[in-house]
């Protein structure tokens, strides 16, 4: 049965009924899935607790919807085409059924090392397909996997596995990135040194980095897997117990331990990923994120997978060998959805047209973008030159804590609007809050983005500590998931997301989003890209601090710094002006793309005795800059 929409009236009719009638709604969408035994209730929810349950008693497992259900049909059919970091190194393609054998065996492995049902594994792994095993095997035995990114410290892996109480750490010797090779296993034994759980680590031969091999706890992946049976049955889950752990750096610096369960994050991120992206059987998809972040489980494993989609995994970066890598990629494996981040976007903008020249980019279908709103230059460049003026972009807003996709236009059906996310998914109920709580109504309003109605992939809790979670999400507006942005629905009903509402700044006594002073300064046509933030002023209690990445041709300093405070003096008012602005050559990100705030207050503040872990950053070495620069 197709759950697929594949007209605007087609969505208008379908999200109607998932908000008048969501149990009839989300019941028929799971009915398209292979359950040991169905529920006895859609959804049972409370939002002050939080407390929220899906398809209550219902017995399943993901992995058998992955590839029991898909082996008669197309056990042939490519799951996985993974392209390696060197282009001359041969690419790898996995079927369906091969997929089937490695999990099946890699899950009686680690059954044979001592991982039961509950326990947590560790994922510090390169993007090689080893690591999609390596978590399809962890659901297959009813382990809760916890992905870390592979380029994150010693010190931020400890903090992990100290908080899940893991017992084993899956990883590799070495991880290839651009030029470099990263001494993945290093790290490893690094973070072990701060940690007392950790029974056995299962080591992936990938760079050929020597490495130390500490004996009883140390196994090399080729010989735990050698003689293993590729025959598993795979154990059976409630819908409501612990798929995975994913850590997402909290505000506090202490990383909190987002919780997602079997059932209903298979419903969703399934549901989608088919509708978003158009996904049609014999497509190839490609999503270029690391499996480290949620886009990775959601949209490079789990939703794909479950699909029976085609999906490439890429290890490398897209400016190795040259900034042509990304679209000699689409070309080489005739990719149809195409799906990466504005950071990547902006990155391969700034090289021009020239990269992409040589290539035909002619079975794209869609394109789309993640982890932060795309703005509308970089909408207009990615819609224009690589989708060629005919593929329909997805500018995706979701989170972590969401599970998947949740404002979103649907490809070739919602008519797109530069930067903004468009329209709710189907059963997916938001509210536009004042900051006292009431609800705007109608068009042509913005405040906080919130939600009223659970969805079957929201976060459950955050492991260990469901007050945090509560805390955190639940407790700003009562009886509402609070999500943290603040967005603007514009005349036609559209949403467009303005960033993060706690980023925001009293000037004496006006409260300003720095979103706000940022688009304003970005409107220089100068300004390539800005971040602002508050500070300590002896005369309005707070002064407005920015980070601005400028293009310096012919210009001094001086003079463009002065234009950029006319500029958001004539859009904002006087009020909005920068007390300082430092020019910069970068701004701390994630690996997601998010701009690390907390570090640039601390600069503004000068308290940069603790800077916390900077090594999750997309550009640790930025940081060391922006204070030089600051002084």
């Amino acid at each position: 049965m197709s759950n697929k929409i594949q007209t605007l009236s087609g969505y208008i009719h379908e999200y109607a009924k998932s908000v008048q009638n969501p149990d009839l709604f989300w019941s028929r969408v799971a009915d398209s899935f292979f359950w040991q035994k169905r529920w006895d209730k859609v959804v049972e929810w409370n939002f002050d607790d939080p407390d929220v349950k899906w398809f209550t008693n219902a017995k399943l497992n993901i992995t058998e919807n992955i590839l029991e259900r898909h082996l008669f049909i197309m056990g042939d059919k490519p799951a996985i085409i993974w392209e390696p970091n060197d282009p001359e190194e041969a690419s790898r393609t996995i079927t369906y059924s091969e997929l089937h054998k490695m999990v099946c065996q890699f899950a009686n492995t680690m059954k044979a090392q001592g991982i039961q049902k509950g326990d947590r594994v560790i994922i510090y792994m390169p993007m090689v397909p080893e690591a999609a095993v390596a978590m399809l095997a962890c659901a297959r035995i009813g382990a809760v996997h916890s992905v870390v990114f592979a380029g994150f410290s010693a010190t931020s892996l400890a903090d992990r596995i100290n908080d899940c109480e893991a017992k084993m750490v899956l990883t590799a010797d070495g991880n290839f990135r651009g030029t470099k090779k990263i001494p993945v296993k290093a790290v490893v034994d690094e973070a072990l040194e701060k940690t007392t759980t950790i029974e056995k680590t299962i080591v992936l031969k990938r760079t050929g980095l020597d490495v130390t091999m500490q004996e009883g706890r140390d196994i090399w992946w080729h010989e735990a897997i050698e003689g293993v049976s590729t025959e598993n049955k795979a154990e059976i889950m409630d819908s409501e117990d612990m798929l995975f752990i994913l850590y997402t750096s909290g505000s506090t610096g202490q990383p909190k331990g987002v919780v997602h369960t079997c059932g209903g994050y298979m419903v969703y991120t399934n549901y989608t990923f088919q509708n978003v992206f158009q996904y049609s059987q014999g497509d190839v998809y490609w999503c270029s994120a690391d499996i480290g972040w949620i886009t990775g489980h959601s949209y490079i494993v789990y939703g794909p997978l479950l699909a029976g989609a085609t999906t490439v995994m890429f290890e490398g970066v897209p400016t190795y060998p040259d900034p042509g890598r990304f679209w000699a990629i689409c070309d080489k494996h005739k990719v149809n959805q195409f799906y990466t981040a504005p950071t990547a976007i902006r990155a391969l903008q700034a090289y021009g047209t020239e990269p992409i020249g040589p290539y035909k980019l002619d079975t794209l279908k869609v394109i789309g973008s993640v982890g932060e709103p795309i703005n509308e230059e970089a909408w207009h460049w990615y819609h224009d030159h690589v989708g060629k003026g005919k593929c329909p972009i997805v500018d995706t807003w979701w989170q972590t804590e969401t599970g998947g996709m949740m404002i979103s236009p649907i490809a070739g059906v919602t008519p797109t609007k530069p930067s903004y996310a468009t329209l709710p998914l189907p059963g997916i109920q938001l509210a536009i809050l004042d900051n006292d709580g009431k609800e705007l109504t109608g068009n042509s309003v913005e405040g906080n983005l919130c939600i009223k109605y659970p969805w079957p992939a929201m976060i459950r809790t955050t492991y260990g500590d469901h007050k945090r979670c509560q805390q955190t999400y639940f407790s700003s507006f009562k009886g509402y998931y609070f999500t943290g942005d603040g967005v603007k629905r514009d005349e036609d009903g559209y949403y467009r997301i303005l960033g993060r509402v706690d980023d925001v700044i009293n000037v004496s006594g006006h409260r300003m989003g720095t979103a706000e002073v940022e688009n304003a300064i970005n409107e220089h046509p100068k300004v390539v890209e800005s971040a602002v933030v508050g500070y300590p002023h002896d005369i309005k209690g707070q002064g407005i601090y920015a980070y601005v990445i400028c293009d310096m041709e012919g210009r001094s300093e001086e003079n463009l710094t002065s234009e950029i405070r006319q500029s958001v003096t004539k859009i904002i008012g006087p009020i909005a002006k920068p007390d300082k602005i430092q020019i910069v050559s970068g701004l701390p990100k994630t690996r997601s793309g998010k701009i690390m705030r907390r570090i640039l207050r601390k600069i503004a503040t000068k308290e940069v005795s603790n800077m916390g872990d900077t090594s999750t950053l997309l550009n640790p070495e930025i940081v060391e800059e922006i204070m030089e620069g600051a002084k």
